[in-house]
């Protein structure tokens, strides 16, 4: 492991030079070099030796809600283990598999096909639980546990430093900013501080809730609900208005298909997000977004004038 870190940096010495140059690495008590923790979990042959819950545990239940006793109903029980970019891979790859996709017949005759979940919502929760636990608490391990409904990621320890559930966007604190340091030169936190806001700016774009979080006990779990949970509240009228990721009522009652018209004939020459809601006369941006621009965008039958930064101010829409 420390010889591939060294080729992906550039680090030219050997591997106990290049610990010893990382000062938080080793570090010198009465004369005695000793390995922290992060080196060991980083880089360690077997760091479950040292740490025995250091690992994540997945866990898929046949419903929306954990079951014990005669009525458990865990479907799928599965155990990674070993160094931390190991554990990340690994359980990463395997969620990737438990992922349900929905593919339906587009219009203009092509299939759509879409996630259940955005992957980089649910990479970001394992990635952060990883990276962020608590490693002093060695009773328990990383969850994740996958319902029909939502994802929940458990990770022993509270929020670190000063963030908290309602500044986690804006306020950023590392408990272990030599693991995340690696996991930056291996892509899988992308940039420091990033991820978190992303990840709530996805799950609006995907039409779904935003992600929540709170703390039970001595563990912080994170929760990402799917489309199927957005439905079954809808239906029994339990979604505030926080929740609902669509317009309200005032806003449905165009047919779907005269919409998606005129929104084409609209775009015979590029329109902005903003003059579209004028035209349609909506107000809910993200309902414009998920209900009707991205659907025609992945048929093929509209374009983006700036493809390459969707999120642009200047994007504008255009009929293909």
């Amino acid at each position: 492991m420390l010889s591939t870190v060294k080729k992906k940096i550039g680090y030219g010495r050997s591997p106990l030079d290049y610990l010893r140059g990382n000062k938080d690495f080793i570090i010198t008590r009465n004369g005695t070099e000793q390995i922290i923790s992060a080196a060991i979990l980083l880089f360690g042959k077997n760091p479950q030796r040292f740490f025995p819950r250091a690992r994540v545990r997945f866990i898929r239940y046949d419903g929306t809600e954990a079951k014990v006793g005669t009525e458990m109903n865990v479907i799928k029980d599965v155990i990674f283990e070993g160094r931390i970019l190991d554990m990340v891979q690994r359980s990463t790859e395997f969620v990737k598999s438990q992922i349900r996709e929905h593919s339906f017949l587009g219009k203009g005759g092509l299939f759509v096909t879409i996630p259940e979940l955005p992957e980089f919502c649910w990479t970001e929760l394992i990635v952060n639980a990883i990276a962020h636990r608590d490693y002093n608490i060695t009773g328990t391990d990383i969850q994740i546990k996958m319902f029909d409904d939502h994802m929940t990621v458990e990770s022993p320890g509270q929020l670190p430093g000063l963030v908290r559930p309602n500044n986690m966007r804006e306020m950023h604190f590392s408990r272990n900013p030599k693991i995340i340091e690696f996991l930056h030169v291996y892509e899988y936190v992308k940039e420091f501080g990033e991820g978190v806001d992303r990840m709530y700016r996805e799950m609006e774009d995907a039409g779904l809730p935003d992600p929540e979080y709170h703390v039970s006990s001595f563990m912080l779990c994170a929760t990402l609900k799917n489309q199927k949970w957005v439905a079954a509240h809808q239906q029994a009228g339990q979604l505030t208005p926080h929740d609902t990721p669509h317009d309200a009522p005032h806003d449905a009652p165009h047919d779907e298909a005269t919409v998606e018209d005129k929104i084409l004939a609209f775009c015979s020459v590029p329109r902005s997000r903003d003059e579209l809601l004028e035209y349609l006369k909506l107000s809910d941006r993200k309902n414009l977004r998920t209900k009707y621009l991205n659907p025609l965008l992945a048929s093929g039958q509209l374009k983006m004038t700036i493809p390459d930064k969707p999120r642009s101010k200047q994007q504008k829409y255009v009929k293909a």
